[in-house]
């Protein structure tokens, strides 16, 4: 009898230890699966191929995929998860292939805040061109906050930005302030750092 008994729980046992495995591997498999797509978009995405701010806005959407924000970032379990575009918006309609998709079960919400108080409640955060005389004043309002702070301006990382796209060779990079994410408790997947086409380590805190 206990011979048997061993020989059942064994069974379960192995059992679980395949599905915990094969649960591992689908993960995996996942986020593989989404570093190869944003492998393939910092490759292919020229301006023959899509226009600028159409990259740009799929950018953002995989940002969304390798970034942590804490619990209390958002306001609920099931809030949306909101990408914000603070001034002139560049994008035009090209949000539209993302807004209402789902990442980590939380629906994506294009937002359009009236000012940076109001941005405060973003998860990311575009600071469009025509915000770039006072970028440092918005970074410096928004540092104690979770927020993913973004932007296509000359040295924005430098400044305290966290992700700064830049044109290369007429493709798409972007460059990463771990420091900037750090501060505002935000966990970037090393798997976005390596495909990241500087890394700054080093703040300009000038003035204006």
């Amino acid at each position: 009898m206990k011979k048997r008994i061993l020989l059942v729980t064994a069974k379960h046992g192995g059992q679980r230890a395949t599905e915990m495995k094969n649960a591992m591997v689908s993960v995996r498999w996942r986020a593989l699966k989404s570093l190869v797509l944003l492998a393939i978009l910092l490759n292919t995405a020229t301006a023959q191929s899509a226009s600028e701010y159409q990259v740009k806005a799929a950018f953002l959407f995989n940002f969304a995929k390798f970034v942590e924000w804490p619990a209390d970032a958002f306001t609920s379990a099931d809030a949306p998860l909101q990408i914000c575009v603070l001034g002139q918006d560049p994008f035009g309609n090209e949000f539209e292939a993302i807004e209402n998709k789902r990442v980590s079960g939380r629906r994506l919400e294009v937002v359009h805040p009236s000012g940076v108080p109001q941005a405060k409640a973003c998860q990311i955060i575009f600071v469009a061109s025509s915000e770039k005389q006072r970028v440092r004043e918005i970074l410096r309002s928004l540092r104690a906050a979770s927020v993913l702070t973004v932007g296509d301006t000359l040295d924005f990382a430098k400044k305290g930005g966290m992700i700064n796209f830049v044109l290369e060779e007429n493709r798409v990079r972007f460059e990463i302030n771990v420091k900037a994410s750090e501060r505002a408790h935000l966990k970037l997947s090393a798997r976005l750092l390596i495909v990241a086409k500087l890394i700054v380590t080093d703040e300009d805190t000038a003035g204006n």
